[in-house]
């Protein structure tokens, strides 16, 4: 698969902020904005970021669409953000111009409900995008660690090289082996969501990342059994389970716990697999390019990119 990359970002390039999901109040609006600003950047910020449509759509699907289109059109921005994750992207991907997204490649930044779009562009525009904390729900916030590994994705011209944990975190192995392949996946809700869709998840000759928050462990396991229903851990070359945050039963002290279903339902697939990968749905978190090629040697906890992102 030839997947294009956005250009890295320089100090004082104008970014796009956009809500192609959820609403956010206009004081986390302000915080988020403000927290890009200190990073050195400039901004546009769409309509939708002023838009609350339900109490938890940040205006009609085909708005949000429309103004995804436009900035990714927008030669003056230079990348873009997603405000925050919460519920929506799903409903935008009809509406989405596939074909401009692919003739006009830039970084795109977001996580949790922005799976959907992760998986899309990577799909549809072959375009690679960025796993990483947005201005409304994390950046306001962060840690210097958040910042830094968001920073050495979006404008180091360096190799990404080997991913590292926040220090005292250490990338534990499910499965040894070794594994190569584009990096896909995001939140298990949503990719569960979209089995059965024209945006179902292509996992063949790919290397899985998933994570999720605030499931009760037997959901874990309801999500895990489609995807392996599905052939998703069958076709995939490794698997990276990230942060799993509030996923503790809060009511049965007898349930599973999320690690006991990752030795039930993926181990046995004999994929090379790791997990404990600080990227989430947590803080401190990393940033994690989606659809760039990595290596995993699973025995020894190491995800490694093997090529970097580069202005086109």
């Amino acid at each position: 698969m030839n997947i294009r990359q956005g250009n890295l970002l320089r100090k004082g390039d104008r970014i796009g902020i956009t809500a192609p999901a959820g609403p956010a109040s206009e004081e986390k609006l302000h915080q988020g904005t403000s927290a890009i600003k200190k990073l050195g950047f400039q901004l546009k910020v769409g309509r939708t970021c002023y838009q609350n449509e339900g109490g938890y759509l940040a205006g009609p699907p085909e708005m949000r669409a429309n103004e995804l289109n436009q900035m990714f059109a927008d030669p003056t921005i230079a990348a873009i953000f997603c405000l925050r994750g919460g519920y929506g992207s799903m409903q935008i991907l009809p509406f989405l111009d596939f074909d401009l997204i692919k003739h006009n490649p830039k970084m795109l930044i977001g996580y949790s409900d922005i799976t959907a779009l992760h998986i899309a562009l990577q799909q549809k525009s072959r375009l690679a995008t960025i796993h990483g904390p947005m201005p409304a729900s994390d950046l306001p916030a962060a840690s210097e660690f958040t910042i830094q590994s968001l920073l050495k994705v979006l404008t180091n011209s360096d190799p990404i090289g080997q991913i590292e944990n926040p220090p005292g975190e250490k990338i534990e192995c499910l499965v040894p082996g070794k594994a190569e392949g584009i990096l896909t996946g995001g939140n298990l809700a949503l990719i569960t969501s979209l089995l059965g869709t024209p945006f179902e998840i292509d996992t063949k000759g790919k290397i899985l990342f998933l994570e999720e928050v605030g499931e009760e462990p037997y959901r874990i396991d309801r999500m895990l059994t489609q995807l392996a229903l599905a052939g998703k851990f069958h076709d995939a070359e490794g698997i990276v389970l990230g942060s799993w945050t509030h996923c503790q039963s809060k009511h049965n002290p007898h349930s599973f716990q999320v690690q006991d279903l990752f030795h039930r339902i993926i181990a046995p697939f004999g994929k090379p697999t790791i997990f404990n990968v600080k990227a989430g749905h947590c803080e401190p978190t990393l940033t994690l390019p989606m659809g760039v090629p990595a290596i995993l040697h699973a025995s020894e906890g190491n995800l490694t990119y093997f090529n970097q992102q580069s202005r086109l």
